[in-house]
């Protein structure tokens, strides 16, 4: 078993607690003073602990005498969503089919919790996944297509394909994002969707989609919004997370100055999810 471990400004916490939330070897921690926050991941091989410390820095070290697996293997209850999926952690296929054929009437997608990835349940992706579920049964075509934004382990991408989409394509400007979810289709069995690794700050689309969905903080949000409207078709949807509550009214002006008209807004936790379409 490894350990790797980080210093991080508190500045930065919202950002770490979305990046591991619902992997259950993770733990951050606030520092006594309030400045900075201590970032774990304990780690089943050395090379996942490399690989997360090449990606963000921080160290790493060999933890001895500790059945760590056998202290996490309580797996979290499936996430239900409407009446039409559940997403699961479990790490083993035999577990996931398990839950298909004991739920015949719901798609059952598997994210097992990656070194540096949750399993789709944060209050972020949780809520662009319920509103997925209404749109895809709004659609009047069975010939509509969906582009994930911010995908990390591309759950919606997934959940859209399961709920009817002709096909998906998902964006991350991540490398290790775009190695998970190819992972993770193969895994749940899907085709008619690609992972690609995207900046969308640097992102000129060249096509439109019926659906899309941006999972990011608002920062980068407000910035994309110009380059994020041409992607939506004209009667498409926009969805939009990661943002802060406290966050919201701006990042709604921005998108308003960027040609959007938001619908549905839902507030889970401190973070805000909205559903937009063209004006």
């Amino acid at each position: 078993m490894y350990h790797w471990s980080k210093l991080s400004s508190v500045k930065w916490m919202d950002a770490w607690e979305e990046r591991f939330y619902g992997n259950d070897r993770s733990v951050i921690s606030e520092i006594k003073g309030g400045k900075s926050v201590r970032v774990e991941v304990y780690c089943e091989t050395e090379k996942e602990a490399n690989a997360i410390k090449e990606q963000f820095g921080g160290s790493i070290r060999e933890v001895k005498n500790q059945n760590w697996i056998a202290l996490s293997a309580v797996e979290k209850p499936p996430l239900k969503i409407r009446d039409a999926l559940l997403v699961t952690g479990a790490r083993e296929l035999s577990e996931a089919d398990a839950l298909r054929k004991a739920n015949p009437d719901k798609h059952v997608i598997q994210i097992p919790a990656e070194m540096a990835f949750g399993t789709g349940d944060h209050a972020t992706t949780s809520t662009c996944l319920r509103f997925l579920v209404d749109i895809a049964r709004e659609q009047k075509s069975d010939s509509w297509q969906m582009l994930d934004l911010g995908c990390g382990t591309t759950v919606l991408g997934i959940a859209a394909r399961m709920l009817g989409a002709e096909a998906c394509e998902a964006h991350d400007y991540d490398p290790q994002a775009v190695r998970v979810s190819e992972q993770n289709f193969k895994l749940n069995r899907v085709d008619n969707i690609v992972a690609k690794e995207q900046d969308v700050l640097a992102w000129k689309p060249k096509q439109q989609w019926d659906v899309v969905v941006a999972n990011m903080f608002s920062s980068i949000l407000q910035e994309a919004f110009p380059t994020i409207v041409k992607a939506v078709k004209k009667n498409g949807d926009l969805v939009i997370s990661g943002i802060l509550a406290d966050q919201w009214e701006v990042t709604k002006q921005w998108g308003e100055d960027a040609g959007l008209k938001f619908g549905e807004v839902v507030k889970k936790g401190k973070w805000v999810t909205s559903r937009a379409t063209l004006k």
